[in-house]
């Protein structure tokens, strides 16, 4: 079990980074087509952001593992409200000023009751799949349209900061770190996916778990090193435009490209117990996104994490055994 767990946890941070690696060239070479900054802040970057749990659920798709999968969306999403905004909010309150931001909340919302809407019943169907792949389209429509009308107004730090942190360098370089990445990943998933597995079995818990917890945690690092690479540079904005935007595509891409995979029945723990934390989670950051004055003091953040820990001991406690 130890051995499984370290292997785990390299995985976890090697996929991590081939992703980061993978965005990262991504953004150089379409700067290189003639695409336009503000389409690659708002689509690849953004995106970029939920890549490590993309990677793992597109993989426990393939094998059958819907579990993992479920675990893995509704798991990241807990860990990005509670754990990474709260300790990013316990080092430094957040001020949040961006207007694309606050807009992005109520499709957030509307996200999350959509999730819940799907996974009532207890499995995963294809067609669902494709309707949560339709929303990711719809959304970076969406957002791509408000960021466009922000930056012709010159008013939106959130569209400001995104731009700013694109990353710059030649062609050549952008092609290595795509090899570096499209080598990395394939064998950090199935680390991840063996690994997982093989805890799952030795604790005789179900796949939903590990998904829920170590997994969920270790594909959340983009999100906490963002939140904290903001938080030094004074960018408030973009640290929590980026969870709001990685929580939408943990249910539309996350949670969607298993269920068109591998559709079918999971372990009805994650409604009964993890979605409601979810969505109340959500809900408790557009109230603190939109109440004036707008932000996150460090008093709520250490009760964000107070919830997180509450939440992972209930989760172990409450474990169930496998389907079957």
């Amino acid at each position: 079990m130890l051995l499984a767990t370290v292997l785990l946890i390299i995985g976890l941070v090697m996929v991590t980074y081939g992703a980061d690696r993978l965005v990262f060239a991504a953004s150089i070479l379409c700067r290189g087509l003639g695409i336009a900054p503000l389409i690659i802040g708002m689509t690849i970057v953004s995106i970029g952001a939920s890549l490590p749990e993309i990677i793992v659920a597109t993989a426990a798709g393939l094998n059958g593992q819907l579990d993992l999968a479920v675990g893995t969306a509704i798991g990241s999403n807990i860990a990005n409200l509670l754990l990474i905004l709260g300790l990013a909010a316990l080092l430094h309150p957040f001020v949040i000023h961006s207007n694309v931001l606050r807009r992005e909340l109520p499709l957030m919302l509307i996200m999350s009751l959509l999730c819940g809407i799907m996974l009532w019943d207890g499995e995963l169907e294809r067609m669902e799949g494709v309707l949560l792949l339709l929303t990711a389209v719809i959304y970076l429509l969406i957002t791509v349209k408000i960021a466009r009308l922000a930056e012709r107004q010159g008013s939106d730090s959130l569209t400001r900061e995104q731009l700013a942190e694109l990353p710059q360098a030649s062609q050549p370089v952008a092609f290595l770190w795509l090899a570096v990445a499209l080598v990395i990943m394939p064998v950090a998933t199935k680390m991840i996916i063996d690994n997982a597995t093989v805890l799952a079995t030795a604790f005789s818990v179900s796949e939903l778990i590990p998904g829920l917890t170590i997994v969920a945690i270790g594909t959340s690092l983009p999100e906490l090193a963002t939140a904290f690479a903001g938080m030094r540079k004074g960018e408030d904005d973009i640290a929590i435009g980026n969870i709001i935007s990685s929580n939408i595509f943990n249910i539309a891409i996350v949670l969607g490209l298993p269920a068109l995979l591998s559709p079918g029945a999971f372990d009805p723990q994650a409604v009964v117990r993890d979605y409601g934390v979810m969505l109340a989670a959500s809900v408790i950051l557009a109230l603190l996104c939109w109440r004036r004055p707008r932000g996150i003091s460090r008093y709520a953040g250490a009760l964000l994490i107070c919830g997180f820990v509450a939440w992972t001991i209930v989760v172990f406690v409450t474990a169930t055994r496998p389907l079957g």
